[in-house]
Formats: structure tokens, sequence, C-alpha cells
């Protein structure tokens, strides 16, 4: 189940030489909204119709979408690959790459050493697909620019979010509090991109809410509840497509998601049924790990699309209704940032600054989303004596100097001290803010917590606002882009030190540090002095990566068999509403390289007006569930289900599945195609038919 996509938007103004990008993954799909501007035209446009008044100039706009089946990565690579494309068209200016940060996605595309030991190193095959997925949507949304409008729409949307640390939240001042109406932002921000005919091409949106409805027992790839959503949209306007095809691009953003849970029932014991504990999120009885949050369905795939559906609904409600047109210039500051020295003025006598990097011992907790397996938990302000010890024999102490900078944390990995095989958190960090007319994108490299994005996008506002240039600018926050900083938690959130305060890795002044650089990106702009921004440190671009993934070993089958074999077959005959479940003797998905544009899974249905089977879904779509099980012996198998809709028709269906398997030809492995057909079955309204 998910999408595999890779969906790019493009925009210009009545200009052509400036460009942003604006890139959005979920899991194992990629939206992309691409922006263009120069110096307005003196003569009459080649490209643009004249258009009568009061109509503003319209933007060109162009959507993309490709397959990228990997993970989101480092934006490097993304700009290489663009620059041999595209010259100086492209760059780190006016590119933004921004994950929804589903829990579900790939691994093997960081190059830090924490990030990397959890997906055993830096994997080239999962990388290359994203890479070449991303600049292929460019490609597609740069090739059908046209004329085109923006509108923007605003709108709330309840019972689809929940704050998973109150009491963090509850440290924050109460007049400040009391400001707003809930302790999550409940805003939905809708872009509505049309062509001049105000037929709909695309859409982008922003919810604050973690993408984690499907739990840590999930094993399959899924770009969640955001996904969902998106996949939702995208068939609704490409009616009859397969996901990722058709001309609309729908992309559903994250924002200021730090401390918000999908999991709307709330966090309760597992093995009681009772409350967990408010402060630290514990139970009597099993500690954390038995914390969990769950809801608002009764398992997780129901949660995930009670809560992608209600996203969904909301934006497409808003899409339908959107009146206000989005006009003006396009404007992109970008600068580069030593995280782990910024000093920040407070007040008129007192300065701060942030630290290297460092994970406290809540970290290691984790959340009521999926805590951890240790006798970790929220809200600790002291360390462990026999953890410290641990962590000093293996890794070291860390200074007293990050230990004073980082208080009250207490300090369970001074990850800005390691080093070896190469560092592990990045020093140095992306900030950037780009602008269409009234609407202004803010890329954050982390996750803020509600609070914390509340600030960030009053300051930028009034920044924006102090020239009278941007006189009714809604600012979004894009989250987790570029880079990843792990959280951003507000400064009195920091000092209860829950999981998100912990994982706040330069101290306690994170955010009057970001502040204080989005200001300052942000006044650029309002002032028309972008050009004059230092540039600023730029990031090591590391080239001796490890890798610690073994190659998959050779593939074998059961005697008397083929790969492609059916084990366990399907029923001759099913209703709408059932499950249909298949299973084939299969080789190791890894064989099978860089599926893009390809799938491991189709439903068919057979068209008696053609004699010919049709693909109706595909292992990208919701309905579709694809799981690979290893055996013993090298053997192994697949697992096809079909969740057939109450709207499928009746008629005669079948499963296929596609994959690889590898075997040795003397000493030289060879990756050999194959293909499963079920037996054919039907689909009606009752068991009793004629």
């Amino acid at each position: 189940m998910g999408s595999r996509k890779s969906v790019c938007c493009g925009l210009s103004a009545r200009e052509l030489i400036f460009a942003v990008l604006f890139v959005l993954m979920t899991a194992v799909s990629v939206t992309l909204i691409a922006l263009m501007a120069t110096e307005t035209h003196t003569g009459p446009s080649p490209t643009l119709p004249p258009t009568p008044e009061p109509q503003h100039t319209p933007y060109l706009i162009g959507v993309g979408r490709a397959d990228c089946t990997g993970p989101p990565a480092e934006i490097p690579l993304v700009l290489q690959a663009l620059k041999l494309k595209y010259g100086d068209l492209y760059g780190q200016d006016n590119v933004v790459l921004s994950g929804t940060h589903t829990h579900c996605g790939l691994g093997g595309y960081f190059q830090y050493t924490l990030f990397m030991m959890s997906s055993k190193g830096y994997i080239k095959a999962s990388v290359e697909p994203l890479v070449n997925g991303i600049v292929k949507s460019i490609d597609i949304a740069h090739s059908n620019m046209r004329p085109g409008r923006i509108y923007r729409s605003i709108g709330e949307l309840d019972d689809s979010s929940l704050n998973r640390s109150p009491h963090s939240y509850m440290n924050n001042p109460e007049d400040e509090r009391h400001r707003y109406k809930w302790n999550t932002d409940k805003q939905v921000v809708v872009l509505k991109f049309t062509d001049l005919d105000g037929d709909g091409i695309g859409m982008l949106s922003w919810f604050a809410v973690h993408a984690v409805s499907m739990n840590y027992t999930n094993l399959m790839v899924s770009s969640d509840n955001m996904g969902y959503a998106s996949y939702l949209l995208e068939q609704d306007k490409n009616p009859g497509e397969l996901p990722g095809q058709g001309g609309f691009v729908a992309g559903f953003s994250s924002s200021n998601l730090g401390d918000v849970s999908p999991n709307t029932k709330g966090p309760h014991c597992m093995n009681t049924g009772m409350p967990c504990d408010y402060l630290n999120s514990s139970c009597p009885d099993g500690g954390t790990k038995e914390c969990k949050a769950f809801g608002p369905g009764e398992d997780m795939f129901e949660s995930t699309r009670i809560i992608g559906e209600n996203i969904y609904k909301k934006a497409k409600e808003l899409y339908a209704n959107t009146a206000e047109e989005v006009t003006g210039l396009l404007h992109s500051a970008h600068q580069w940032v030593n995280m782990t020295d910024v000093t920040v003025q407070i007040n008129n006598t007192h300065t701060v600054k942030t630290c290297k990097p460092a994970l406290g011992h809540s970290f290691a907790a984790g959340t009521t989303d999926g805590g951890g397996d240790l006798n970790f938990t929220q809200g600790a302000v002291e360390g462990d004596p026999f953890w410290d010890g641990i962590r000093d024999a293996l890794v070291g102490e860390p200074s007293n100097e990050t230990q004073e900078c980082h208080y009250p944390k207490p300090i369970l990995f001074s990850t800005g001290e390691m080093n070896w095989p190469l560092p592990w958190h990045p020093q140095i960090v992306d900030v950037q803010i780009i602008t269409i007319g009234s609407v202004a994108i803010v890329a954050v490299p982390g996750e803020m917590t509600t609070m914390s994005g509340r600030r960030l996008r009053e300051a930028v506002k009034q920044e924006l606002q102090s020239e009278g240039a941007f006189k009714d600018v809604e600012v979004v926050i894009a989250g987790l882009s570029n880079i990843y900083t792990h959280y951003i938690t507000t400064f009195e959130e920091y000092q209860v030190q829950r999981y998100e305060g912990a994982s706040t890795i330069y101290g306690p002044h994170t955010l009057s540090a970001y502040l204080q650089q989005y200001r300052s990106l942000a006044r650029a702009i309002a002032q028309d002095r972008v050009s004059e921004l230092p540039i600023g440190p730029e990031p090591p671009f590391f080239e001796k990566l490890f890798n610690l993934l073994s190659a998959a070993t050779v593939d074998r089958k059961p005697e008397n068999s083929s790969f492609g074999d059916v084990l366990q077959q399907v029923y001759p005959i099913y209703r709408q509403g059932d499950v249909v479940l298949v299973t084939f003797v299969a080789g190791n998905p890894r064989h099978s390289g860089d599926i893009r544009d390809k799938t491991f899974v189709t439903v068919e249905l057979y068209d008696n007006r053609t004699s010919s089977w049709e693909v109706i879904y595909n292992d990208a779509s919701w309905e579709t569930r694809f799981q690979w099980l290893k055996g013993s012996n090298r053997e192994s198998n697949s697992t096809v289900e079909w969740h057939i809709p109450q709207t499928a028709p009746s008629g005669s269906y079948r499963i296929k599945h596609f994959g690889h398997y590898k075997q040795m030809k003397g000493l030289r492995p060879v990756i050999t195609p194959y293909e499963g057909t079920s037996d054919v079955f039907r689909v009606t309204k009752s068991f009793y038919y004629q």
C-alpha cells in the first residue's frame, strides 16, 4: 500500500528567469512546485494571450509527476542532477525539498552517522531512484508550463490531531496560550493552480499532523495519512487513472507537526486500558513501552483511512471554494547557518548561544506514537548512572561545556562531539523562505512544535509587512525541509524535557536562533535586498560513506515449483467488501532493483467488449497490500491482498505478481524476471447468481 510517485508543479509570473521549486515527499512519492519569474516584458508576450482587466497577469504553471520508489534524499544530489540539465536555473537558493515524515518509508539516504546507523548506512540503490524520480518530475513540469492562476483558501480541520505533549505546551506563557483556542494548529491552507480557463491542474495543502497513523508494528511501505489524502484527491481529479497517473497533481505538506499526533484516542496503557501517566507517558506495569496512542479507528489501517479522508475532504472543500487570487512577484531567500554557533540578542543586556548537537535521555523514551524498548521515560531532567556509564565506555562523556549549554537536558549522546566514522549530526543547515505573491513558505529543517511554529509565522509576517509590500501575507511552514535536525521546541517546552525537548539538538535557544535567521531572510525579501545576504558556510559533502547492508542472497524455491507459482489460491467468488488473498513463490524484492514505473502487483478486470484484461489497481493503490515473507532455506513467498471496494463492478478478475529472482550461473549471479497469475475469480453482489 502507499504512493510511489514523484510530483512536480511549476509556476512563472509574466517574467521568466527567477525560478523556485517546491518538492514534497510522502514516503516514496514526491510533489514538486516550480516557480519562475524575471523582468516584466516591455513588449507583447509571445507566450501569454492578452487578458482583460481587472484580471491580474497570469503565472506560468507546470505540474509533473514521476515514480521515485525511494526515500527522500538530502538536497545536494538533487541539485547536482538539476545543474547538469538546467544550468543555473534551479539551484540551492530556489529549491525546497520538504517531507511529510511518514515513519513507513525507506531509509539509506542521509550522510550523518546517527541517521545512517538506523538504516544500515548510505544505500545508493535506494537513493538513485529517488533522485531520478525528482528530476523526471521536474522535467515534466518544466516542459508543460502554461499560463494559469493561483488561488488560496484557508480553513480549519478538527478531530484529526492531538497534542501528544500537553504538559510541555502548558509550560508556555499563559497569556500566549490564551491567544489560541487549541493546543494544536487546526489550520489548513490550500493553494489551487488552474489554467486560464479555470480548469484545475494541481493543488498544495499544509496541515500540521504527524504522518504516523500507521504505527510501529507496520512493516509495509506506506505514505500514511498524508499520502492517502493525496491518493484520494488525485483519484477524484483523475478518474479512471492508476496512482501516479493523470494530469492533476495533489501535494499534502507537513507543517509545525512536532508535538502533533493523528492518534486522536490518546495514549493508554495497552495492558490495562487505563490512561498513561500525564507527566512522563508511562504505565505502572511496563513503563513507556506499554503506553501507546491509537485511534480514531479500530486498527492502524482504519485510522490512516479516517485521518487521510478528513484531510482530503477539507482540502477538497477549500479547493472548490477558493476565491482569493494570489498575485504578485516571486521571491526566494536562502542561507547556510552554523547552528552550533549562533549568538542571539534576547534583550538589551543579554545574549544567548546555541550548542553543539546533543540528544537527551528522553530521546530514547520515544513518544506515545511509538515508545522506546528500554527503561527511559519522557520528562527526564536527570541522567541515569547505568546508561551514562555505558555511554561513557562506548562513545565518551559529554564535555562540561556541552552539558552546561544544554541544561537542563541530561545528555545521552553528545553527537556534536562524536565524529567517527563521520559526524553524527549536521552542524550547518539551510534556512529558506520563498514567497508567491501574498503567500510565504518558510522551509524549516526540522519538526517545529505547535507554539514554535506560531512564533515563527508571526515573526516572518511582521518582517514581511514592515516595508508595506506584503499587506495580506499568509505564512505557512514547510516542515522537514532540505535537511533533518530533529525537533525545535520553545525555550519553555525545552525545560520540561519530554521527547521533543530532548530531541531539540542545538540546545534551549534553538528556536530563538531560528527566529533570528528567518527574520533576517524575511527582512531581506521585504527590502528587496536578498542579493546582499551572505551565503554562509556551506556544509560538507561526504564521499566515503559506509554501507552495512549486505547483498541479497540467491533465491531458492520449493521442489517441483517455479517462481511465480501460486501457493495459496484465490476463491472462485467474492462479494464487494471481501478481501482477496493469494500467495506466490517469490524472489527477494531487492533483486527487482529500480522499479520506477513498474509494480509488484496488479489487479485486473476482464473487459468483455475488448476481450482483454485491464489493470485497475497496482501496488501503489490503497486497496492492495503486498507482503514479502523471507522463509527458511532462502525460500520466500509474497502475499497479495485486494480489499474489494463496495464500488467495484461485478465481473471477472485476476491478480498478478511481478518480481525477480537471483541464481548463480557458475560464479556469476544472474537475475531473472518472473510473474505469477492467480486463477480467475468473480466479484458479484451475491453468491447466488445466474
